[in-house]
């Protein structure tokens, strides 16, 4: 109330805020964070990728977002020494399109090098056919980070079903008991039918029956199957790598609409980092003069179901880019 004798301003906006902020459901929320990561040049440095060029920009990027100079600080921000972390990467588009090996393998030293063990931290996809045509050298050993699929001896999926909203799936045994903490270090493409396939759609590969969930744009497939425990639970981390950017015809490689981009994103708000994705891809769509992905029909509306269900963030006035070179 207004001192006594004091005049009182009627204020629309003030009665509304003050309605909002009274709600219980009401919260103001921080814009989310994604770092972009600019590695220029590391794709002219011959045919493999520099690992210590790679080493340095995770670091950077972990430093970034969460707000420390020291990596190791970044590290224990996301994962205990005792957690067993999984690299949830993207074998299927072969060496052309798949994580590089100097990709995983750079984040698995860093980690492992800032207080996780290294057998502890377990890289992989679906197959070990699909491990190898990608570049990866497959290791089951305890010495060095675990490179292996879930078709491999003893693995497999689970035998029982998850039912979760419209998802009915088996997981693969590496993401629901061999692991406790996961990052999915995914490719940035474009996909005939999601519109986008990257951090959040990565996880069909953790499932059985992927091809169930395609239909109406896989919205709300993607989001519904992220939100599922053996996912949501353990999920930490969302990587994209955009060094090269598959933006039409995805997800598998044409290398007419595959485009240098020397770039990682990094985010904790699985959305955000996928939304950021879907601006660069529409962003080299436009260059080349190709519709975007809604008048081609394509537009992950998955992203907007996702930021309905509270898993983050699907608008630009939401998400914080934080850009650094590395």
């Amino acid at each position: 109330m207004p001192a006594s004798g004091a005049p009182f301003i009627f204020s629309p906006l003030r009665l509304t805020l003050t309605r909002l902020a009274n709600e219980s459901n009401f919260k103001f929320m921080p814009a989310s964070p994604v770092v972009i990561v600019r590695l220029k040049g590391i794709l002219s440095s011959g045919s493999s990728l520099d690992g210590a060029r790679l080493r340095r920009g995770f670091e950077a990027g972990l430093k970034a977002l969460l707000g420390t100079d020291r990596p190791g600080e970044a590290v224990g921000a996301l994962f205990s020494s005792s957690d067993r972390v999984g690299l949830k990467i993207n074998a299927i588009g072969g060496r052309s399109l798949a994580t590089p090996p100097e990709v995983s393998l750079a984040l698995a030293g860093l980690l492992a090098d800032n207080g996780l063990s290294e057998k502890n931290i377990i890289i992989w996809d679906r197959t070990n056919r699909e491990l190898r045509e990608a570049g990866y050298r497959l290791n089951l050993a305890d010495r060095g980070p675990r490179i292996f699929g879930t078709d491999s001896a003893g693995v497999g999926y689970d035998p029982d079903i998850v039912s979760h909203l419209n998802i009915g799936s088996r997981f693969s045994a590496i993401q629901s008991r061999l692991t406790g903490a996961s990052i999915s270090l995914a490719v940035l493409k474009d996909h005939g039918t999601a519109g986008l396939t990257a951090g959040m759609k990565n996880y069909y590969g953790a499932i059985h029956n992927p091809n169930k969930y395609h239909d109406t744009n896989c919205d709300p497939y993607v989001a519904e199957l992220f939100d599922a425990p053996p996912i949501k639970a353990k999920h930490r981390l969302s990587i994209l790598d955009a060094l090269v950017v598959q933006y039409h015809r995805g997800p598998s490689f044409h290398k007419r609409w595959a485009e240098p981009y020397e770039t990682l994103l990094f985010s904790r708000d699985p959305v955000a980092a996928d939304f950021i994705g879907w601006t660069i891809i529409e962003k080299l769509r436009a260059a080349k003069g190709l519709p975007n992905l809604k008048e081609d029909g394509r537009e992950p509306a998955y992203l907007f179901t996702a930021e309905k269900m509270g898993l983050g963030a699907a608008r630009k006035d939401s998400i914080r880019i934080i850009e650094v070179e590395a």
